[in-house]
C-alpha cells in the first residue's frame, strides 16, 4: 500500500506521517510540499491514497486533487485541513474522507473503512457515486448499460439499501405513463436479464439478489456514498451533500 501526503507545511508532514505510521505500519509513505513534486511521485510510484492539505501557496488541494486522478483514475482521495468551509466542494471531488487537523488516529481509520476504491482486502466491490447524477464504476471505470432503464433500475435497488422490491413496486417506480401492466412486466425482466449480464460482466452477479418476485441489492459489495452517509450523517450534514440521483425524477422525494 502505498500513501502520498501533500502539505506545504514541514510539521504538518511529520504529523500526519506519524498517526499513518500507527494506523498502517506496513505502507509506503510518500511526502510532498507541493505540487510538481506530488505529481512527479504519483507518477513515478503511483498512490492508492493520497492526503492532500486543502489551502497551500502554489495550488489548492482540491484543484491538485483533479490533477491527481488525471495521474491515477482510482486514487482515493483524504483531505486535511484546519478549515471546514471547504468540505462541500471537496465531497463534490467524491473524496473518500475530510479530515479536520489535527487528524487523529481514529479519523483515519474510519476514513480508511471507507474508501471511494477500496484496495488489499480481497474483495472484488462497485463503486457507487449516488449525490450528483448516479454512476457505478469498477475498478476506476464506469459501467456501461444499454439501455438507460436498466441503469435506473439499479439505482433503485441502491436507494434501498438492501430493502427487496417486487416486481410490481418497481413498474410502478420507474414508468410513470399509461403503458399496460403486462407490457411492464415484460420489459422488466428484459432489464433484469441485461443488468445480469452487465454485473456478469465484470464478475459481480452476485450484487443483485433475487428472489421469486422480489428484487434487492448486497450492500456489503458496493462502496457507496449513500451507505457512507447513512452511518455518518451527524459528520456530513444533508445541507453539504450533493443533490441526490438528480436525473431521476422518483429521487425527488427519496428521504436522504
Amino acid at each position: 500500500m502505498k500513501l502520498l501526503i501533500v502539505d506545504d507545511e514541514q510539521l504538518a508532514r511529520d504529523d500526519l506521517t506519524f498517526v499513518l505510521r500507527e494506523c498502517l505500519p506496513q505502507a509506503e509513505i510518500l511526502a510532498a510540499g507541493n505540487q510538481a513534486d506530488a505529481l512527479a511521485l504519483c507518477r513515478s510510484n503511483p498512490a492508492d491514497i493520497a492526503f492532500l492539505d486543502v489551502e497551500m501557496p502554489d495550488i489548492s488541494g482540491l484543484e491538485l486533487a483533479k490533477k491527481l486522478r488525471t495521474v491515477k483514475q482510482d486514487i482515493n482521495i483524504i483531505f486535511t485541513t484546519a478549515y471546514s468551509q471547504y468540505a462541500l466542494p471537496a465531497f463534490k471531488l467524491y473524496a473518500s474522507a475530510y479530515l479536520l487537523k489535527p487528524v487523529r488516529r481514529e479519523e483515519v481509520l474510519e476514513a480508511l473503512e471507507n474508501l471511494r476504491f477500496p484496495f488489499g482486502t480481497g474483495k472484488k466491490m462497485l463503486q457507487v457515486q449516488c449525490f450528483g447524477n448516479f454512476e457505478v464504476f469498477y475498478e476506476g471505470k464506469p459501467l456501461m448499460f444499454r439501455r438507460s432503464k436498466t441503469k435506473e433500475l439499479l439505482a433503485y435497488l441502491i436507494a434501498l439499501n438492501g430493502t427487496s422490491a417486487t416486481g410490481g413496486e418497481i413498474c410502478a417506480v420507474l414508468w410513470e405513463d399509461s403503458s399496460t401492466p403486462e407490457r411492464q412486466k415484460n420489459y422488466l425482466r428484459q432489464l433484469i436479464s441485461e443488468l445480469r449480464s452487465t454485473l456478469e460482466s465484470c464478475g459481480m452477479e452476485d450484487v443483485l439478489i433475487h428472489n421469486r418476485n422480489s428484487y434487492a441489492v448486497d450492500p456489503k459489495k458496493l462502496n457507496c456514498d449513500l451507505y457512507r452517509a447513512l452511518k455518518q450523517e451527524n459528520k456530513t450534514p444533508a445541507s453539504r451533500r450533493d443533490k441526490f440521483m438528480k436525473q431521476y425524477s422518483w429521487a425527488e422525494f427519496w428521504n436522504i
